[in-house]
């Protein structure tokens, strides 16, 4: 581009095409030509020339246009012998993508790329703005800037500070890298200097992830001492990352996190897992025994092999039971496959799914370690494997009918082997009687083989075969209203099925903790797992109501029981299947929207109506409000401890202004008048940060570790990350 080729115009309040200064220089009655114009179009009140400078001048709402890109100022100079312009008052520089820069004075090259500017300042990425006493820009994208300050805040024009600043010595933002360097950076809250840095770099708004040093997390803990965490993230490729987090301690030896994660054409894994070589210590950080090799790994990952199968893993396990806890590692309850564990067990496994049209099949090899402290490894199972697979079929008229086949191969190095295999079949339909009755007849049939421990079992194998046959007769009412529609639909299930289903030699694994509840009234086999089967006669009588009111509430419950023929001395009072009669069973619910929602769900002492088990759940998100609490209560008739159990969680937040808040959470067991975990806090929130002030407070005991109190400050930024302690225990 040639300015000395500028379009020139003066008293126009649009700007005119290209095309019209597009003709041949030699022929003015020439047509356009299709090669790119490269001239600059300028639009001002004012343009005259100077020859005395050879300088062309441009005053008053200045704007002049190349490439897509423009330039606005309230006066231009062009120096035709060198090629620049200086333009002054109100610059505005608008790039192709949108993106604005703005300066008192400004500098530039022929193409608008490169200069320098003087009170410059710029957004960059939409959510983050720049500004500096002076910049210089190159043509190859790198700016360098003096006196400034960096923020994702918005800036108000009444002069307020904004939450959170970096103010630095200079700077150098990198378009190419997309990387903010500072030399002499002083992070401000509120306009308070709070940290100080030599140098500090981060990605701009527009980048995309990058390798780099991630916040740092020092703090100090009993356990620990003084610690400090450098995590350090390094984009391996587009595709896969690793973060290594080396930490020191005051009272123990270095600890190393590394957490990898990779995704493929199929597929994703992750990995998260941390080392050390230490002894063990207590809540006080007083160590004893032997230093050694220490550590974990959770770990999970999922991949497709067709569209209709994929396989997948999940990987948990750590050397020694606490060393979750001593180290606070989180993440010991999350689900990583196809199976979830139970708090403080670990599960490992390796799995593979299928699901079509009209079957499903899965597969599984199980391993678990206990992390309790009366846990046995060698009595914990290793399943090997845990499968199932159904086909059904849609017979149209004549219902639905399918066929499945299951295994399990329980082994442990103490105690009861087992080693099952089954195969089962079920038929049901469903139609439409006179009046309105809904009839559904069902039949189920299975046979199962078990190879057991004739040690522990007294028998080598039991073979059986299960099954029932029956009915649900219903009878669903509607009635539409002004404001509410009301539903109510009594029902009654009656089902005969085999006698002695259940042969004391067999071990009770997956139905150990098994409890009949409202989900399974209607159910012919109400303990819905394999090893034990409810067969003999039985009843259930149940009855749902459910209310809709016109401006989107609702409400509904079920609530029923259950009778049997003859008592099963398999079943305890637990399972709620003991005797010839259950509990009465009942779950409510109650929703407003994100305003309120309740859930309950009840079992009622079937001899006075005394309550045997309840757990609640609520949740709202009203005005200024968000919280959610949940509750149980179990008696000690069902209790599978012997004693009765109660305990409340708590977790809120109550918006005191538009800015500040209360944050608070508990997890109190009530039998044991223990707070397992409660905090309280105070938070500040806008639109770039938030600032939390949390005490924590912890009365849990598990062996060497006790009670610990904690007091944190965290706060996250927007476009940097998170910063804070880890607390003081």
């Amino acid at each position: 581009m040639k300015w000395s080729h500028f379009a020139l115009m003066a008293g126009f309040s649009a700007v005119m095409p290209l095309a019209a200064y597009a003709q041949s220089d030699s022929d003015p009655a020439a047509p356009a030509t299709e090669t790119k114009d490269e001239r600059v179009v300028l639009e001002a009140d004012i343009v005259y020339e100077n020859t005395d400078d050879n300088t062309i001048i441009a005053e008053g709402n200045v704007e002049a246009l190349y490439n897509g890109r423009t330039l606005r100022a309230d006066r231009l100079i062009y120096n035709r012998t060198t090629e620049r312009a200086r333009a002054s008052g109100n610059v505005v520089i608008v790039d192709v993508d949108g993106s604005q820069q703005f300066a008192e004075e400004l500098d530039v090259g022929p193409d608008l790329t490169d200069g320098y500017a003087i009170g410059y300042s710029a957004r960059i990425g939409g959510t983050a703005t720049v500004a500096a006493n002076s910049a210089i820009r190159r043509a190859d994208g790198v700016n360098a800037m003096d006196q400034l300050v960096y923020t994702a805040c918005p800036i108000c024009e009444d002069g307020k500070k904004p939450t959170w600043a970096i103010r630095a010595r200079r700077a150098v933002l990198d378009e190419e890298s997309q990387m903010i360097s500072y030399r002499d950076a002083v992070l401000e809250v509120a306009g308070i200097p709070v940290f100080y840095l030599p140098y500090l770099a981060h990605p701009d708004p527009n980048s995309e992830r990058r390798s780099g040093f991630l916040v740092p997390t020092p703090g100090i803990s009993s356990k620990l001492g003084a610690f400090y965490k450098q995590p350090y993230y390094w984009a391996v490729s587009d595709y896969s990352d690793i973060t290594i987090s080396p930490m020191v301690s005051q009272n123990v030896n270095p600890l190393i996190g590394v957490d990898f994660r990779k995704r493929f054409y199929s597929g994703a894994l992750k990995l998260e897992t941390s080392f050390t070589h230490e002894a063990d210590f207590d809540s006080d950080g007083e160590t004893f025994g032997e230093e050694k090799f220490r550590g974990h790994i959770y770990g999970s990952g999922l991949f497709a092999i067709s569209p209709e199968w994929k396989w997948g893993f999940g990987v948990e396990t750590q050397t020694d039971d606490l060393y979750d806890r001593r180290y606070d590692i989180s993440g010991q309850n999350e689900q990583r496959g196809l199976y979830s564990n139970q708090p403080r067990r670990l599960l490992s496994q390796l799995f593979v799914t299928g699901q079509g049209d009209n079957y499903y099949a899965d597969a599984a090899l199980l391993n678990f370690q206990g992390l309790r402290g009366q846990d046995d490894a060698a009595r914990l199972p290793v399943v090997s494997p845990l499968a199932y697979a159904e086909k059904y079929w849609d017979m149209g008229a004549y219902g639905f009918a399918s066929v499945n086949v299951s295994s399990a191969v329980l082994t442990r190095d103490v105690g009861a082997d087992s080693h099952r295999v089954s195969a089962g079949a079920d038929w049901s339909t469903m139609k439409v009687l006179p009046g309105g009755f809904t009839f559904e007849p069902f039949a189920e049939a299975r046979g199962d083989y078990y190879a057991l421990d004739e040690d522990f079992s007294g028998k080598a194998s039991v073979a059986r075969a299960v099954g029932n046959v029956g009915a649900t007769l219903a009878y669903p009412m509607i009635r539409p209203g002004t404001h509410v529609d009301i539903m109510l639909e009594p029902a009654v299930m009656a089902a005969w099925g085999f006698s002695n289903a259940n042969d004391p030699a067999i071990p009770v694994e997956d139905s150990l903790l098994y409890e009949f509840d409202e989900s399974s009234l209607y159910e012919a086999n109400g303990i819905g797992n394999f090893d034990l089967y409810e067969g003999d006669g039985k009843l259930s009588a149940g009855l749902t109501a459910r209310a809709i009111w016109k401006n989107g509430i609702e409400a509904s419950t079920t609530l029923g029981r259950r009778w049997r023929s003859k008592p099963d001395p398999t079943f305890d009072v637990a399972s709620n299947l003991g005797g010839t009669s259950s509990d009465w069973v009942a779950a409510a619910s109650f929703s407003m929207g994100r305003k309120l929602e309740l859930d309950s769900r009840v079992r009622l002492n079937e001899a006075d109506l005394s309550l045997s088990r309840l757990d609640m759940r609520a949740s709202t998100s009203f005005s200024r409000l968000r919280a959610v609490g949940q509750y149980y209560k179990i008696d000690e008739r069902i209790s599978p401890s012997g004693r009765s159990d109660e305990g409340i969680y708590l977790r809120g937040e109550v918006q005191v202004t538009d800015t500040y808040s209360l944050v608070f959470g508990q997890l109190r067991d009530i039998s044991n008048n223990v707070n397992t975990r409660q905090e309280i806090g105070l938070a500040y929130t806008d639109d770039c940060s938030r600032f939390e002030l949390i005490y924590q407070r912890s009365e849990l005991r598990d062996r060497t570790l006790g009670p610990s109190d904690s007091f944190q400050i965290r706060f996250s930024l927007l476009s940097l990350g998170n910063f804070g302690s880890d607390g003081f225990d």
